[in-house]
C-alpha cells in the first residue's frame, strides 16, 4: 500500500505502474488529487481529508468478465462504509448514495490484462454539486475515519470479494449487489430512456422496465434516480 501528499490521479499513477509490471493488490492513496476524475470524464473534487485511492486487478483465464468488477467493487466499498452509514444503497453500476445524496463513486479503467479501480469516498467533505446532491460521513454520523484507516477497512474487504467473484463467479456477488442497491420499481433514467429499476441479468446488466412495458437492457452508461 502506496501513500503520496499529492498526485494528479490515482488512477493513472497506477495504470502506469500496471504498465511497468507492478501487480495485483498493490494500493495507492492520495491526501489530494489535482486531475481527480470520474465517469464520463468528469472532473472529481478532491480536496484533503476524503478517500482518494486505486487498486489493481490482473485479469486470469477463467475470470468472469472484466465489466463485472464493478459490482465487486462496488459491494466492497458498501460495506466498508456500514459503520457510519448503514442507509447507503448502490445506484448501477457502483456509485453509492444515502437517501439520493452522492457518497462515494468507482472508477474502473482496463490496460491490457489490468484493470485500474479508483474509488473516491467523501469522508470529512463534500462537494455542492449543480446537478445532483452529495454527503459524505462526517455530515452522516458526525465523524469520519482518517483516509489511511479507512483504507485499511476497504482494502481487505475488497480481496474478500474478489477471492469470492473468482472462487463462485458473478451470481453470489450480484445476487448481494441487487439485496443493497435501490428496490426494484425505483424510477430511473439512462440517456432519453425514462423507467423504472427491474434488477440486473445475469451478466450483471440492467434491467429498464419502460413506460409500456417493455424492457431494455443497459450495459454501459449513466443512470441516474429520478
Amino acid at each position: 500500500m502506496r501513500s503520496v501528499a499529492e498526485t494528479g490521479s490515482t488512477n493513472d499513477d497506477l495504470a502506469a505502474l500496471a504498465t511497468a509490471g507492478a501487480p495485483e493488490g498493490l494500493w495507492l492513496r492520495a491526501d489530494r488529487q489535482t486531475g481527480g476524475k470520474g465517469r464520463q470524464g468528469r472532473a472529481w473534487q478532491s480536496p484533503p481529508g476524503n478517500l482518494y485511492a486505486s487498486t489493481l486487478v490482473r485479469l486470469q483465464p477463467g475470470d468472469p468478465s472484466a465489466a463485472t468488477l464493478a459490482l465487486v467493487a462496488a459491494m466492497a466499498l458498501h460495506e466498508a462504509v456500514q459503520p457510519e452509514a448503514p442507509a447507503a444503497t448502490i445506484k448501477w453500476p457502483n456509485d453509492l448514495l444515502v437517501e439520493g445524496a452522492k457518497l462515494a463513486g468507482i472508477l474502473l479503467e482496463r490496460q491490457g490484462d489490468a484493470v485500474v479501480i479508483g474509488f473516491g469516498v467523501n469522508l470529512a467533505f463534500h462537494p455542492v454539486l449543480a446537478d445532483r446532491p452529495a454527503t459524505s460521513l462526517k455530515a452522516l454520523a458526525g465523524r469520519a475515519p482518517s483516509p489511511h484507516f479507512f483504507l485499511t477497512r476497504l482494502a481487505p474487504i475488497f480481496q474478500a470479494w474478489l477471492d469470492r467473484w473468482r472462487a463462485e463467479g458473478l451470481a453470489p456477488v450480484r445476487a448481494a449487489w441487487c439485496a443493497a442497491a435501490h428496490p426494484v420499481g425505483t424510477p430511473i433514467a439512462a440517456g432519453d430512456l425514462r423507467g423504472v429499476f427491474d434488477g440486473l441479468e445475469e451478466s450483471g446488466a440492467l434491467r429498464l422496465r419502460l413506460a409500456g412495458g417493455g424492457t431494455k437492457i443497459i450495459h454501459a452508461g449513466d443512470v441516474f434516480l429520478i
